[in-house]
């Protein structure tokens, strides 16, 4: 089984690496980013995407949503140590297989691979209860708006990166305050943040 594993944490990423190859049926690729998992995606084909959320680049759930823009079906699963309501709510929208916490057993892991590959789904029934939290009010630009505007962009910046007008982008951002009630941009980054949403 060909696994693509996208770990930011050069440790973990080693550790994770060495545990799955312990299975005899496993090989596994790995990145350091989402923007090389991208890349990975590109030019070769793979069983399993295994991906944390928080990674320079591309999250993993922006991933896991460029896969399915593409069309690519490809099993994934989230292995992450943020347990909040909206990174879980946005996994199962992505149809994302499997969502993990990083400290559960070695043998859920491996086990949780298996069964997604057969076309089941494993969340750890603590986090699908979390998933009936409060509903993300964000659009998928105010979402990428606000992300780089949290990154330290000016709005000049995020213009230039989204391929929009600085007008749209300053639209965007204030939606995404009013939506979180906050005060200005980095109050509704934090907001955002905190809720799982960004």
């Amino acid at each position: 089984m060909r696994i693509l594993l996208a770990e930011d944490q050069a440790m973990l990423r080693g550790a994770l690496s060495a545990l799955l190859e312990l299975e005899p049926s496993f090989k596994v690729t790995t990145a350091s980013d989402g923007l090389q998992a991208q890349a990975a995606l590109r030019e070769h084909a793979f069983d399993i995407l295994l991906t944390d959320i928080e990674m320079p680049g591309l999250s993993g759930l922006e991933l896991v949503a460029w896969l399915r823009a593409q069309q690519n079906p490809l099993a994934s699963i989230i292995i992450t140590t943020f347990n909040r309501a909206g990174f879980i709510r946005r996994a199962l929208e992505l149809d994302v297989g499997g969502f993990l916490l990083k400290d559960a057993p070695s043998d859920q892991l491996v086990d949780a691979i298996y069964r997604v590959k057969r076309g089941e789904r494993v969340i750890a029934s603590e986090l699908a209860l979390q998933a009936l939290g409060d509903k993300d009010p964000l659009t998928d630009k105010e979402r990428r708006a606000l992300r780089l505007a949290h990154e330290g962009l000016s709005t000049a910046q995020i213009a230039q990166k989204l391929c929009l007008s600085d007008g749209t982008v300053r639209n965007y951002l204030s939606e995404a305050i009013s939506k979180l009630g906050a005060g200005n941009r980095v109050e509704a980054a934090r907001i955002a943040r905190h809720k799982g949403w960004l």
